[in-house]
């Protein structure tokens, strides 16, 4: 047994890392050896000294410390994945609460601009800014259709008509919105109400639901503007289902001339 390895072994012999038959070859060696038995000797010195040494208690309160650190630094990493989430929640909690209260819509153009503004000079350009992007704009865009859906049930006329522009910047067709505008154009008192609400579901021409509601309309209006608008829209999107409704506005005897020869001119349209 050549000494030079006789570390690796003492720490084995100490350890009982050894089988029986190299515990007793490594015996035998320690008994011829008096530079194994000094190390031997060192070690376990060594090791009973640490042995006396006294490990600290610790304090009373160390488990409530580093709890509220752990707390801490979760809250931390939740707002660095969603910086902006507090200050949304904040003014749709607002709107929620107060719902005569009308923000201006510079409050949430402010929120997009600081929110893109921090993202951009944050450092990287990866995929987690373009997923804190995401979050943000789908944040702006309910408030957008939150405030849409207040100011159609404002007393002013003025700002129905601003709650029904707002649609233009919602993407999509949310079935909330369009039910909304739908009542809008049947039941606001207002003509120019009922004009720009048209206007703006002619945007949503490609859904179903939109193309039914506004044939059903035909029947409810009253007013000769929206029944001459609503025959021009029925013409430029080509809806052949809206002819039977023009014909029953036909058999009103009290219908505006000028609607009438519309109304005639939209069904020759529509049969060709």
């Amino acid at each position: 047994m050549k000494c030079e390895n006789d570390k690796v072994q003492l720490m084995n012999w100490i350890n009982n890392e050894m089988t029986d038959a190299e515990r007793l070859a490594f015996e035998i060696h320690l008994a011829d050896c008096p530079v194994c038995l000094q190390e031997l000797d060192a070690i376990q010195h060594t090791w009973r000294l640490m042995g006396e040494v006294k490990v600290p208690e610790p304090s009373a309160n160390m488990s409530a410390r580093f709890h509220t650190m752990l707390d801490t630094y979760k809250e931390m990493q939740q707002e660095k994945k969603r910086p902006f989430a507090g200050i949304v929640e904040q003014l749709r909690r607002l709107w929620t609460l107060q719902p005569g209260l009308q923000l201006t819509y510079s409050v949430v153009l402010v929120v997009v601009g600081i929110g893109f503004g921090y993202l951009l000079t944050r450092q990287g350009t990866g995929y987690a800014n373009k997923q804190q992007v995401d979050v943000l704009s789908s944040q702006v865009h309910e408030m957008k259709q939150m405030m849409m859906l207040s100011l159609l049930e404002n007393p002013s006329a003025s700002e129905r008509i601003r709650g029904v522009s707002y649609t233009s910047e919602i993407t999509g067709s949310k079935k909330e919105v369009i039910e909304a505008l739908l009542t809008t154009l049947n039941n606001d008192p207002n003509v120019n109400v009922r004009l720009v609400t048209l206007e703006a579901l002619t945007h949503f021409a490609g859904n179903p639901e939109v193309r039914e509601g506004l044939v059903q309309s035909i029947v409810q209006q009253e007013s000769p503007l929206v029944q001459s608008a609503l025959a021009d829209a029925m013409v430029k999107m080509q809806e052949k289902r809206s002819v039977q409704s023009l014909k029953k506005l036909l058999q009103q005897k009290d219908l505006d001339h000028s609607v009438r020869s519309k109304i005639e001119k939209s069904i020759s349209a529509l049969n060709i």
